[in-house]
């Protein structure tokens, strides 16, 4: 799987809401998307990651 144009290696297929806990993001304050479409947050549950995933993941900063 590509994270951010990193390679990762998935031992089994997780959820994506289980892969972001996991690897330190906080659901709130990020964008993702998954093989070019947006996810809505409301679906991190259920959608299930793979190798065969692309995932671009985007924090919001804020700032004034």
């Amino acid at each position: 799987m590509k994270v951010n144009g990193e390679t990762i290696t998935l031992s089994q297929s997780v959820s994506l809401k289980e892969f972001l806990e996991n690897s330190g993001y906080r659901a709130g304050r990020i964008a993702v998307e998954r093989n070019g479409n947006i996810v809505p947050k409301q679906a991190y549950d259920s959608v299930m990651l793979t190798e065969a995933d692309t995932l671009e993941i985007v924090h919001f900063v804020g700032g004034g």
